[in-house]
């Protein structure tokens, strides 16, 4: 019970940023192209390291 008691109010506040974070960036001029292309290469930079056990 007392897990509960301090889980859901931390689940609550991080709901909450999140979608301010996501309204935020909706309004925001953001540039998509660059975005993504610094996920992709993290993405892979984790794949290399799944697959060859190095890094």
């Amino acid at each position: 019970m007392i897990r509960l008691v301090i889980i859901l109010p931390l689940v609550v506040i991080a709901w909450m940023l999140l979608v301010k974070l996501i309204s935020d960036v909706r309004k925001a001029n953001v540039d998509w192209t660059g975005v993504t292309t610094i996920i992709g290469f993290i993405a892979l930079a984790f794949w290399l390291r799944h697959i060859t056990g190095m890094g």
